[in-house]
């Protein structure tokens, strides 16, 4: 059995946090990062109200969003202000690997289906530690091929998935580990560890990317006032994201193999509006710029000036056959930036918070269990954790504010959800699956906080009482 300490010391965070004591907001952050808002139907301000058509995998390239951001084993804020996830390219994909690929509702023959490798490995009630792992082929990702095989079964079929394509034959992908550990409640400490799986030398372009929600340009009643954030170079090499209503912080970057010193690039989270006019016209400065940069080499794409709300810093990574790259990063409020960010104390803060969630569930997990049964009721319990997902939803804004209110104007029938206009969501709430379905289920959610409640009793409790306040039900 671990030491009282340890075995005590997710315990006495939580007990804190639900105390409200100074200094310990350990749930500011976490996984709360959607894994889909393109084809919800926040998102749809379509006259057919098809979320499917309206805004697609393909326009989530250069498109922004309203209600919310997406990304691959994410991190963001509770008010899903700040971003943080992982963006790859192997070198030869059309687009760059920034989010979580799938068949909406009509190209699967089942419906909605994520078609990526992807797991949730371990996390702490309090996010203090958490580690997920995504499967990144070495070879260009089969995108058509999963949607014209798809198309091709009917529902007596079973579905055609990634691993049933070639691209991981020969082992020739990337095991991509991203791992989170907190030094403090607003001092994140991030290990992005690349692991080539195959026989060969592979080469990853990394860039592991900050943003900004893009608020600015809504004009939701509840937002509106706020003034745009920014995300900017300063002399040390590293960032300061300020926002009016987040606060203060840094970001770094630590060098990279052989003293590489990774570029920071910058843009704007804000649509290509170009794109609307024609898919050949592509303004620079934009949410897609990234993308143009590196792949379309459109050398004018990034912001002039090391500026923005939306940064990267890329990294070109040559992985030995067999072998790993760890790339680390660091998020934390101004005032607690430390002079060294990648000391020795970082790593001793990966390895105690690992410690401590061992000790976590140890107490958590039933010793009479198999040591096959326990990882798999831990990693269950982990993927609690990560499928907790900032939900926004104002049903009156989204009807009667912004550029998209003369659409409703058009139709003739009450719009989708026309009777919910108090309905006003924006929370962290327990999704039954943040890519297949990212949005609640008041019944699922109930049935969530079962297990939850023998985790974290408190959060349990917050979200029973929340489904219940008179902004979440129906009168």
């Amino acid at each position: 059995m671990p030491p009282f300490p340890l075995r005590s010391a997710e315990i006495r965070r939580l007990a804190a946090e639900s105390r409200r004591s100074e200094d310990a907001n350990w749930k500011r952050w976490g996984t709360y990062l959607a894994e889909r808002q393109w084809g919800t139907v926040r998102e749809d301000y379509s006259l057919d109200g098809e979320p499917w058509n309206h805004f697609t995998h393909d326009n989530a390239v250069w498109r922004a969003y309203r209600w919310g951001e997406d990304g691959i084993l994410g991190w963001t804020d509770r008010q899903n202000r700040l971003c943080f996830a992982i963006t790859l390219w192997n070198g030869k994909d059309p687009i760059l690997k920034e989010r979580l690929f799938g068949l909406s509702g009509p190209e699967g023959n089942h419906g909605e289906d994520v078609k990526e490798c992807y797991y949730y490995l371990d996390a702490l009630p309090t996010h203090s530690y958490c580690h997920g792992l995504y499967k990144y082929p070495q070879q260009e990702f089969p995108y058509r091929q999963l949607i014209e095989e798809n198309s091709r079964r009917n529902r007596d079929e079973r579905e055609y998935e990634l691993i049933d394509t070639s691209v991981f034959d020969d082992n020739k992908y990337f095991d991509v580990h991203v791992e989170y550990a907190k030094a403090a409640p607003e001092d994140t400490l991030i290990r992005v560890t690349i692991c080539n799986r195959g026989n060969d030398s592979a080469r990853l372009h990394l860039l592991p990317t900050f943003w900004f929600r893009n608020f600015w340009d809504s004009n939701t009643t509840f937002e509106a006032d706020h003034a745009k954030p920014s995300l900017a170079l300063q002399p040390d090499g590293g960032l300061l994201a300020e926002d009016a209503t987040l606060g203060r912080y840094r970001i770094y970057a630590d060098i990279g193999p052989k003293g590489y010193r990774a570029p920071w690039w910058f843009t704007e989270n804000e649509t290509n509006s170009g794109r609307l006019r024609s898919p050949q016209v592509n303004l620079p400065g934009c949410k897609d710029a990234f993308h143009l940069y590196l792949i379309k080499g459109m050398k004018d794409a990034l912001n002039a000036t090391p500026e923005g709300t939306k940064s990267a810093a890329y990294y070109i990574l040559s992985v030995p056959a067999r072998s790993q790259i760890t790339i680390r990063l660091r998020l934390c409020r101004e005032d607690l930036a430390p002079d060294v960010p990648f000391g020795s104390s970082f790593e001793d803060t990966f390895d105690l918070r690992k410690q401590e969630a061992d000790a976590f569930y140890d107490l958590k997990v039933d010793a009479g269990l198999t040591i096959d049964e326990r990882r798999v009721l831990r990693q269950a319990n982990a993927g609690l954790f990560w499928t907790k997902q900032f939900y926004y939803y104002s049903v009156n804004d989204w009807l009667n504010h912004g550029p998209e209110r003369p659409i409703f104007d058009k139709i003739n029938h009450l719009p989708r959800n026309g009777d919910w206009g108090h309905l006003f969501n924006r929370d962290v709430i327990s999704m039954p699956d943040k890519w297949e379905y990212p949005w609640y289920a008041a019944w699922d959610s109930a049935f969530h906080m079962i297990p939850f409640a023998h985790l974290d009793i408190n959060y349990a409790k917050e979200q029973m009482i929340m489904f219940l306040r008179e902004w979440y039900m129906h009168p």
